[in-house]
């Protein structure tokens, strides 16, 4: 996916629409000279909804519309007759998108599976007409309702990617050469900090023609929860990983300690993400020996299964996908 096609924050001005007037007006005909009232009601305003749609990966087709705006209910006739609902206003949006009040940051709902709709926000409701107040003390009501002004609010859609796998590492720790070793994705690899700059997912093949989603989420540093590097930006996208992959190079000056840098930094930002499936993967392990590899499971986390794998030769890419298909679909 270009870098620049990749949009997971948007901000739009909402407004629903306006419900219809009651009618007031009373029965005439050629055989009826002063009937009772029959006024119909005014129809419902548009609502705006958001509906989920597993086709698209991105937000960029909202980047640029924002204003929404959906129509005004009609008002009611005669004969009883109810005016038309205003046309609601339909926003298709990836799964995985989150819907916020921009002006408290509240969470209103989030989009997780195809099809599903929510409203965003609702149309003002339609006026009764004057039948609606006929009684016996007063057979000939020459009022009725006014429609229900719409609203007007501003609001944030974030998008969480769905993956089943993360990619978590410091930048240049080999994430997106692990994606495009793995899967068909062909996400931009430098030698040098934050290359990249949006997610990355993969489809990862596996055994029996089976599959799972791998996902290269960009680069953390130190303090990234509190918006150093590329920020919380990119963080909220390994909420929605059913599994983490810790990746961190061989070469690394200290493991243990950079492991530790980046649980500490998923901690601080939402401390659930600690309650997810973890695995270190050692990466650039084509550069150790056998008696090395011994030495340094020793000084290795204890608490995290580990593996020691190589994009460039392919070592144990294999065997690190047996494990997160474990991970991944164990009860």
């Amino acid at each position: 996916m270009p870098e620049s096609n990749f949009v997971d924050y948007v901000k739009i001005c909402c407004r629903s629409g306006k419900g219809g007037a009651g009618n007031v007006h009373f029965h005439r005909d050629k055989h009826t000279a002063k009937g009772g009232p029959d006024g119909g009601d005014g129809g419902k305003g548009g609502s705006i909804i958001l509906r989920g749609n597993s086709q698209l990966w991105t937000l960029l087709h909202l980047k640029y519309r924002k204003h929404v705006i959906a129509e005004a209910g009609e008002n009611g006739g005669a004969k009883l007759c109810t005016g038309a609902d205003g046309k609601d206003e339909i926003l298709e949006v990836p799964l995985g998108t989150v819907a916020k009040d921009a002006k408290t940051g509240q969470v209103l709902f989030e989009i997780t599976t195809d099809g599903q709709e929510e409203i965003l926000l609702s149309g003002g409701r339609g006026g009764l007409g004057n039948n609606h107040f006929k009684s016996a003390t007063q057979q000939s009501p020459r009022f009725a309702q006014p429609g229900e002004p719409g609203k007007e609010e501003w609001k944030i859609l974030e998008l969480k990617i769905l993956a089943d796998v993360g990619l978590v590492g410091f930048p240049n720790a080999g994430k997106s050469t692990l994606l495009s070793v793995v899967s068909a994705a062909k996400p931009e690899i430098a030698d040098y900090p934050f290359t990249t700059l949006v997610p990355n997912l993969g489809m990862v093949s596996y055994r029996d023609f089976k599959s799972f989603v791998m996902a290269d989420i960009p680069g953390i540093i130190e303090g990234a929860h509190e918006g150093k590097g590329l920020g919380t930006r990119f963080l909220r996208h390994i909420e929605r990983n059913a599994t983490l992959l810790f990746l961190i190079p061989a070469d690394s000056k200290n493991i243990k300690e950079e492991y530790k840098i980046l649980v500490n930094e998923l901690k601080l930002y939402n401390k659930d993400l600690l309650n997810k499936k973890r695995l270190l993967a050692i990466s650039k392990s084509d550069m150790l020996d056998e008696e090395l590899m011994k030495e340094m499971k020793k000084e290795l986390p204890r608490n995290v299964p580990h593996i020691f794998i190589s994009s460039a030769t392919g070592y144990n890419i294999t065997e690190l996908k047996d494990k997160l298909w474990h991970m991944i679909n164990e009860a």
